[in-house]
């Protein structure tokens, strides 16, 4: 595992479109994200607790017990979110080797992380920057709360390795990182082998990917005390509707 730690290069939020369109992701930093979700800082900050009552992820097939995730699904379309009735996680084989072809069915975003006028901000805030790529339409959305721990040692992040996930767009926030080393992320073009590596540390960091032109990935994590955890939520973004199991 890396020991050197390489900071992001942060854009502007006006600079989004530009970067993903030239490089196929890009980053900002707390005060970028503020910035075009139109919030403050305590406002994010303010859903952050919620992340101390994720339930143990259970579909785990290399039988690990490091994460632990609450799924949601929204609908944007115009200026209104919508939250889904509840729905499992599904994803195909091709882009999850390790967990696709199953229905796992998570417990919910709670009701009160919801209802924080922030959380709509942000997701149609990035739905905007996903409509100036690919043109103004309803963006199906799936939100996946993440802690992943190092109680038991290493934690990991992607156990699936470096992956697409079916979608146009796939926004990662961290929300928290304490007392662990590692999680560098990875992102790769998918059609050549070049690649950039960086770690996001500062809470409330951005990482905005174009899911049909790269790859990501994150290294796992190891403590450096008796425990850590990195918490990060994940938002992806989908035209025509969500990814459904078909046959």
């Amino acid at each position: 595992m890396s020991t050197t730690i390489i900071a992001p290069t942060f854009s502007t939020p006006d600079q989004l479109v530009h970067k993903l369109r030239t490089h196929g992701y890009a980053t900002l930093g707390p005060s970028g994200v503020c910035e075009l979700g139109h919030c403050e800082l305590s406002a994010l900050e303010a859903v952050k607790p919620s992340w101390n009552d994720l339930p143990v992820d259970l579909f785990l097939r290399d039988g690990g017990h490091y994460r632990r995730r609450r799924h949601s699904s929204f609908i944007i379309n115009d200026a209104t979110v919508t939250q889904t009735p509840h729905r499992p996680h599904w994803q195909p084989l091709e882009y999850n080797a390790l967990h696709g072809g199953m229905q796992r069915l998570f417990e919910p975003i709670a009701p009160a992380t919801i209802r924080q006028p922030v959380w709509s901000q942000l997701l149609q805030a990035i739905g905007n920057v996903c409509s100036g790529i690919k043109g103004e339409q309803p963006w199906y959305v799936e939100a996946h709360q993440f802690r992943i721990d190092t109680t038991n040692g290493i934690g990991r992040p992607t156990p699936e390795g470096a992956h697409r996930d079916g979608v146009d767009f796939v926004a990662i926030l961290l929300i928290a990182r304490e007392h662990v080393k590692g999680g560098e992320s990875r992102v790769f073009e998918a059609a050549s082998s070049n690649g950039q590596r960086f770690t996001l540390m500062a809470p409330w960091t951005l990482l905005l990917l174009d899911d049909e032109r790269v790859i990501h990935e994150s290294t796992p994590i190891q403590p450096t005390a008796d425990s850590g955890y990195r918490d990060t939520l994940v938002l992806t973004y989908r035209a025509g509707g969500f990814q459904e199991q078909t046959g």
